[in-house]
């Protein structure tokens, strides 16, 4: 070997000895893309780059947030020492410092006003992990009820329509892979294109193979740009749309009532009540017409296969949860559901949205999806905890619920673990008020978010290339995330800062694990027998199937990759159709003073409440600031010049936005992203006021007025 080449083989050894290699999967949404991130040093710097890894559910797509999620993990700005408040402002702590104090003020607030006094708040993006021992720790930690999560405002619409009508919860009743073989399939509410990017082969694969794709969107976007039919409806009357298709199904004789009679209850009720109720909304109001709902009817009912998604559009109303309902009776209906190219899917918003409302995050659930208020589900859990079912908790309030209870005094610390109400809630002058008046807050994070500058803890965590654990993707299946980063500076785990905590309160015994896996293992045998039922997954199951469905009942059964075959997961084993004649759901209308609809969402470079992905370079010089999408014609008459700051104001509050000129919207409605805060929070605007059935606030519709900021100006200077 010559000199050059020795020299060659030297270098290169140097090069593969100074790269890190970090299997894991991306932080962000529910497709949970596998991937490497590869870490290169160089004379001057690390230089990192993102290679897809071949999964069964992305095929080793990513994403551009996917790509760049590594920018947030590295940032300068990772919190790595524990912060105490002191006169106003934080100061670095140690960890015995931290947890002393928490020790004392939580002993303190307990003693004077009760367990009850303290809540907990947990976000979709946790592990499984995570997300269960959250749980525990409320109720056998602090022993107490309130305790909820963000996915209260992504998921619980659809979950507990699911669950009222199938019996169980899961985010697609098949598998992804089924897609394709569907002949029609309804995208209601749903942009995947910018949301969830990696989703979107299925649906053109299932075009290549003819199949015929409704989008239900106020909007023009990407997704819908896919549709062959694009019913482009005024926001709000989701719920009205699919009475109307129902309604069509019934009279062009388009139903399978063999399925219906065998295998559904509330048949000849629900044809009675269409008869009566589905014709009282006219096409005017929602703004379609009667081909075009007449087409989506014929389309669905007579495809031999078909499947149907809903996300935040439909969801996130004050009717959410009847809406989905709705959309579930057209499934039945037809006969589309237990069948190969049949099913509905809910489109989890959040990285582990679908495990994070499984066991225990939520005020009425434990683990396995048990609920809080049934006898025998509690002395379950009580005796997998070692407690008496006595000292359970009953059932909490919901996330944005306990916002008031905050600000009345009723509840007086908040264990804040990650998530960011200030910006994801709505009305978010009611957070601030809430916030204002807690006596004691402890926030877990990786970055000092909106919300943590109310702490009077912040605690710093680990990043997903540092902490290991389950989620549970769209499709219900368990994936296993490696983390091989090293923890910076003294953050820790948030399981591990839960135990810590337990510890120092005197519960220590109930907490006493060293790994992630061990926690899993209790998660195991706590949702065994319960409807998500994990006892039959593994960690070395999921790195030997590469992900395992729920329901698993035993170790070397099989997974349920495609349900409700034979039977659903109700009492008698038939779904239920629905309808209800009393609803009466106000929704905010426009008006003199705020003639416009606002809805709100997501876009492609940004997650959440951008805290993550505005730490990311490469994706903030995507979308540097937020923007308010309105029809020119619109714009030309509110005198809105394209590019200009402009002032949006509500009954609740204002946020100031950049104008941006589009065509691909309605002319009665705006469109502002939800992921930036300050001045820009667009939650300071939308309406609080909740679903009855679900919690779920009604983000995609506010009535709004816009005017020039100097408008504002001047009228400030007199």
């Amino acid at each position: 070997m010559n000199e050059n080449m020795l020299a060659g083989f030297r270098n290169r050894l140097e090069e593969v000895a100074s790269e890190k290699i970090y299997e894991t999967q991306c932080p962000f949404c529910s497709m949970q893309c596998k991937k490497k991130v590869i870490e290169e040093r160089t004379p001057s710097r690390y230089v990192y780059h993102t290679v897809g890894m071949d999964n069964p559910t992305t095929h080793g797509r990513l994403c551009v947030k996917g790509e760049n999620a590594y920018q947030h993990a590295f940032h300068s700005e990772r919190l790595k020492h524990p912060l105490i408040k002191e006169n106003g402002e934080f100061k670095k702590a140690t960890w015995e410092e931290a947890l002393t104090l928490i020790k004392k003020r939580t002993e303190e607030i307990g003693n004077e006003f009760g367990a009850n006094a303290h809540s907990v708040y947990g976000g979709g993006s946790l592990t499984n992990e995570e997300a269960y021992l959250l749980g525990k720790f409320a109720r056998v930690g602090l022993g107490t009820k309130y305790i909820d999560y963000n996915g209260r405002f992504c998921m619980s619409a659809a979950a507990s329509a699911s669950t009222k009508t199938f019996g169980i919860d899961r985010g697609l009743t098949n598998q992804l892979a089924e897609i394709e073989e569907a002949k029609c399939i309804i995208l209601a509410g749903t942009n995947i294109a910018e949301c969830q990017p990696t989703f979107v082969p299925y649906f053109e694969k299932a075009k290549e193979n003819g199949s015929f794709i409704i989008v239900i969107d106020p909007r023009e976007t990407e997704t819908s740009a896919m549709a062959d039919l694009h019913l482009k409806i005024k926001p709000g009357y989701d719920q009205a749309l699919a009475k109307r298709i129902a309604s069509y199904l019934i009279k062009e004789d388009l139903i399978d009532e063999e399925f219906c009679r065998e295998r559904t209850n509330g048949l000849d009720e629900l044809l009675a009540y269409l008869q009566e109720e589905a014709n009282h909304t006219s096409y005017e109001e929602m703004d379609v017409t009667e081909r075009e709902v007449l087409e989506a009817a014929h389309r669905f009912g007579r495809a031999q296969t078909g499947m149907i998604f809903t996300a935040r559009g439909v969801e996130q109303q004050t009717d959410g949860h009847e809406s989905v309902r709705h959309f579930l009776n057209l499934l039945l209906l037809t006969g589309k559901i237990g069948k190969d190219g049949c099913g509905y899917g809910a489109i989890t918003g959040q990285a582990n949205g679908q495990g994070g409302r499984e066991h225990g995050q939520k005020s009425d659930q434990l683990p396995g999806y048990r609920k809080i208020d049934n006898k025998a589900d509690r002395q379950y859990i009580a005796d997998v905890w070692g407690i008496r079912e006595s000292e359970l908790p009953d059932k909490g309030v919901s996330a944005h619920e306990m916002m008031p209870l905050m600000e009345t005094g009723k509840i007086r610390s908040l264990f804040l673990f990650g998530s960011n109400p200030l910006l994801s809630n709505p009305h978010a002058d009611r957070v601030r008020r809430g916030f204002s008046e807690l006596s004691f807050m402890v926030v877990a994070d990786m970055f000092l978010t909106e919300s943590a500058a109310y702490a009077d803890v912040v605690l710093p965590t680990t990043s997903y290339l540092e902490d290991e654990g389950t989620l549970t993707n769209v499709e219900g299946r368990v994936t296993l995330r490696e983390a091989s980063k090293r923890t910076p500076g003294k953050a820790r785990h948030d399981w591990r800062i839960l135990a810590d905590i337990a510890k120092q309160l005197g519960k220590g015994e109930f907490f006493s694990f060293s790994s992630a896996e061990e926690i899993f293992n209790e998660l195991r045998l706590a949702s065994k027998g319960g409807k998500a039922d994990y006892y039959g997954i593994t960690y070395d199951r999921i790195r030997e199937e590469h992900g395992v469905f729920w329901p698993c009942r035993a170790e070397g059964t099989a997974d349920e990759k495609q349900m409700f075959t034979e039977q659903f997961a109700t009492a008698d084993g038939k779904a239920e159709l629905f309808y209800n004649p009393a609803a009466t759901h106000e929704k905010e209308e426009t008006d003199d003073a705020y003639p416009l609809y606002l809805t709100t969402g997501r876009t492609m470079s940004h997650y959440l409440t951008g805290e993550q992905t505005r730490r990311s370079s490469r994706l903030f010089a995507r979308e540097i600031e937020s923007t308010v999408h309105i029809h020119p014609e619109t714009a030309e008459k509110y005198e809105l010049k394209h590019g200009e700051q402009v002032i949006l104001t509500s009954a609740r509050g204002e946020t100031i936005v950049r104008c941006t000129h589009s065509k691909k919207i309605r002319q009665d409605t705006v469109f502002v992203p939800m992921h930036w805060g300050g001045k820009q929070n667009i939650n300071n605007v939308v309406d609080g006021t909740l679903d009855p059935d679900c919690g779920m606030p009604g983000f995609k519709r506010s009535a709004v007025a816009l005017k020039p900021i100097t408008q504002k100006v001047a009228i400030s200077a007199n």
